[in-house]
């Protein structure tokens, strides 16, 4: 029975990947010094706005990596400069028992603070913000080393499950200060814990503890100014394991999936069929696909 349901996830090949940096076009005329472009609130919001402008995206993206949950909660994070962003420095932790031990995320302070006010600049201007949320693994990344990760998934499942909704639990508080700071779409994107990377079976078995029942909660935030994207690999994990379709809905016109996210919200909660990321994606024949919970 499991074989047949996991021959039919389908992983979707990440070509754009957070962590490749920013066009020097598009930093040259901003006046901008880095690493401090990416810890203030406003620096982000002009880098955000010009990285807009040069993609001729719907929307603005914020934050530029992969690190702000994670070091949030205590990560060591080198910042990078302008060509590559913040990643990860050193591991904080050598045992999956650790992680339970970080303390929760503390909104009011740090950059990921920043983020969350540069969100709220961007609406106040009149831009429409995608707030980037990472999910467990990708967290995991920056704090501990992906070896002790991968072992205690075999051997310690349950300790594991207790991981994932820790970090989810951080996850959706995340996301809910989003929607406070004016973030209309709310991407969750895990591509370090992919179907390429775990393998089927590990990857049925993150649907199971965790995923499915974490999109449930997030999709729960979405509302009448609020939609959440899921990254495609997510959404194929959900397809592919019976617990998720796609509904089509009928847009006012053929447009970008960008455009078409944007006149969505209010009207559909989940949202994932392509990468946002992918800005010159066109729903040529005028239909949006709706992931259904």
């Amino acid at each position: 029975m499991g074989g047949r349901i996991l021959a039919k996830i389908k992983d979707f090949q990440c070509t754009y990947d957070n962590s490749a940096g920013i066009s020097g076009e598009v930093t040259k005329n901003l006046g901008l010094t880095f690493p401090e472009a990416y810890l203030h609130w406003d620096t982000m919001a002009a880098l955000s706005k010009a990285l807009k402008e040069f993609d001729k995206a719907a929307f603005c993206e914020l934050p530029f990596c992969h690190t702000v949950e994670a070091e949030a909660m205590g990560g060591i994070v080198n910042y990078g400069n302008e060509v590559a962003g913040p990643r990860a420095k050193e591991y904080i932790c050598t045992a999956p028992e650790e992680i339970l031990k970080l303390p929760a995320i503390d909104f009011s302070a740090g950059r990921i603070h920043q983020v969350l006010l540069a969100c709220k600049a961007l609406r106040e201007a009149g831009e429409h913000v995608v707030l980037l949320v990472s999910g467990p693994f990708t967290i995991l990344n920056v704090l501990i080393d992906a070896k002790h990760v991968f072992k205690a998934m075999r051997k310690k499942p349950e300790l594991m499950k207790e991981v994932f909704w820790k970090l989810g639990t951080e996850i959706l508080r995340f996301m809910e200060e989003g929607k406070k700071y004016g973030a209309e779409l709310i991407s969750y994107a895990d591509s370090s814990g992919g179907v390429n990377i775990l393998g089927p079976k590990l990857w049925e078995q993150v649907v199971e503890d965790f995923t499915y029942e974490f999109i449930q909660k997030a999709a729960e935030l979405a509302d009448d100014k609020t939609m959440l994207l899921l990254c495609p690999k997510t959404t194929f994990a959900l397809t592919g394991t019976g617990k998720a379709r796609f509904r089509d809905i009928k847009l006012s016109r053929p447009m970008s999936y960008g455009e078409g996210c944007i006149e969505m919200v209010g009207k559909v909660k989940v949202a994932g069929q392509m990468c946002i990321k992918n800005v010159g994606y066109q729903l040529e024949n005028g239909i949006f696909k709706e992931v259904v919970l």
